[in-house]
């Protein structure tokens, strides 16, 4: 599949988690920035790392966009998630605050994003 553009701010969050990168995902949002992962929301510089360690980059995560459509600052994906706690795919929205991320939810269940 051929790379899609999205904003430099979630392709830095992407590459974090593939690069397995504590430091520069949480530099991806902003300092109060949080992660909405099926209602559990965790934020500020703990709380992200928190989920990088849990969920994300401590259990050997890769995530691969499979469709991205960003309308203004909200970017709306479906990806393939791999990891040690969860494989499959989801779905998720992106919030773009300047040149980093002010949140990413991940919608639970097989909801698709909202256009």
């Amino acid at each position: 599949m051929s790379e899609m553009k999205m904003p430099a701010a979630v392709q830095r969050m992407i590459d974090a988690i593939n690069d397995g990168d504590s430091d520069a995902f949480v530099a991806a949002f902003t300092a109060d920035g949080t992660i909405d992962d099926w209602g559990r929301v965790l934020s500020g510089e703990q709380g992200l790392r928190q989920w990088a360690r849990t969920d994300a980059i401590g259990a050997n995560a890769t995530m691969t966009v499979i469709t991205a459509v960003t309308h203004g600052s909200t970017t709306r994906v479906r990806f393939g998630w791999s990891s040690e706690v969860f494989n499959g795919e989801s779905s998720g929205v992106f919030e773009v605050d300047g040149n980093r991320l002010a949140s990413f939810t991940i919608l639970s269940g097989d909801a698709e994003p909202a256009e």
